[in-house]
């Protein structure tokens, strides 16, 4: 029986020659990732088990992202816990203020992670990494810190749904649309425990920002992990930026799926998320009369270079309306250099925007933009459940950057095209 792209990284790192669905398997890790909420937890349950030292500091990473720059003296406690240990043990991945991002467009960034790797880490939203070939997944913080001890976690194989990619997407319309139009079409548990694997001729117009967010919002369907078929796109990025070299796994021609679904991107319209699920969406000529409070431009889905370099060509030379708040956060410090560089930062900030250290920050209501009650937002975020960015009595929309910058300048949800 044949196998799909995941159930072959699987096999591989269970030194097996196949696997099937359903099956459970050791599996060795290429990385293990925490964050400044995760890392604590993982640390204290880690110094349980009487080791006294991780399995390969070079493969064990630590982002302070979440509540940092440190908002409290909780986060701040958090951060130290984590310093302390990664400085204990000498671990080569710590990432903090000055030098840290937002945990998964860093870890692409700094070359840590390539095709056909294994990656776990204590956020949900680990399966980013499959944007670049990799099978990733989130994982508990008990898991991360058996992990960190000897480098190997077990799995349930996942069965798989194929996603064939066709056409090319329209101008202003990204990988964001295209997973919102999906997490609307198969719902919020439409891949429960299982892959979604991004294959089709469409996967060569998918920018990497766009297959990365793509896979990152995997989980919101429900999915173990999301992963793309790699390309040369895949490969020259993975060579830019690591000097390990990539394993690419192709799935079989009889590898078995639960469902194969045909996306025409040339059909796919900008797509915004209603409260209070990432699956409760509507096509940009179905929102109606939508007037906001705050917009968020940034996070794990959307703080990458593409994404802030079209939001800035939407707001260049306008004002953010009268009442609304606009925020945006680079990804990592090299993204929020190279915006500065190129004049985008002084774009944003003619218009009214502030500019934010990288940091999650809002995206999970931590800091930097929470929302009072009867308040809405339009965020590139990857989470709109009740209270997730502030009261309970709030509203998250999530959106593509290019329908949030179109939204700060008119003040209510729109499309591009009207601002433009």
């Amino acid at each position: 029986m044949g196998m799909t792209m995941t159930q072959k990284i699987l096999a591989a790192h269970a030194g097996l020659d196949s696997v099937e669905a359903g099956q459970l398997i050791l599996v060795n890790l290429d990385r293990v990732l925490g964050n400044d909420i995760t890392s604590p937890v993982a640390i204290r349950e880690f110094n349980k088990l009487n080791k006294d030292n991780v399995f390969d500091k070079d493969k064990v990473t630590m982002v302070m992202d979440h509540f940092a720059p440190n908002k409290d003296i909780k986060a701040a406690t958090q951060c130290k816990m984590c310093r302390d240990f990664c400085g204990e043990k000498e671990i080569t991945h710590f990432y903090d203020v000055g030098q840290m991002g937002i945990e998964h467009a860093l870890l692409p960034e700094k070359g840590l992670v390539v095709s056909g790797d294994v990656v776990i880490g204590a956020d949900s939203h680990t399966c980013t990494y499959g944007a670049l070939g990799a099978f990733s997944t989130g994982v508990g913080s008990t898991d991360m810190a058996c992990g960190m001890a000897i480098g190997k976690a077990w799995f349930k194989v996942p069965s798989a749904i194929k996603f064939v990619l066709k056409g090319k997407l329209n101008p202003y319309i990204s990988g964001k649309d295209v997973i919102l139009h999906i997490i609307g079409k198969i719902g919020v548990d439409g891949a429960l425990y299982r892959s979604m694997e991004f294959t089709g001729e469409g996967v060569a117009s998918l920018s990497m920002s766009d297959r990365l967010t793509m896979t990152n919002m995997a989980i919101e369907a429900g999915a173990k992990n999301g992963i793309f078929e790699v390309d040369d796109q895949t490969l020259a990025f993975v060579a830019e930026h690591s000097d390990r070299k990539p394993v690419v796994y192709k799935a079989d021609e009889d590898a078995v799926y639960d469902e194969v679904i045909e996306i025409d991107l040339s059909e796919i319209k900008s797509t915004v998320a209603f409260p209070h699920l990432p699956g409760n969406t509507r096509t940009i000529d179905e929102v109606g009369e939508v007037k906001i409070d705050q917009v968020v431009i940034g996070s794990c889905t959307n703080g990458f270079y593409k994404d802030i370099e079209e939001a800035a060509s939407i707001i260049r030379g306008k004002k953010v309306a009268k009442n609304v708040r606009a925020i945006i956060i680079p990804a990592t410090q090299a993204i929020y250099l190279k915006a500065m560089e190129n004049g985008l930062l002084k774009d944003f900030i003619e218009a009214g925007c502030v500019v934010s250290t990288p940091t999650c920050g809002p995206c999970l209501g931590g800091h930097m933009g929470i929302l009072a009650a009867g308040e809405r937002a339009v965020s590139t975020t990857n989470r709109n459940f009740v209270g997730r960015m502030g009261h309970p009595e709030s509203e998250v929309y999530l959106a593509s950057p290019a329908v949030a910058a179109a939204s700060a300048i008119a003040g209510k949800i729109v499309s591009p095209k009207e601002v433009l």
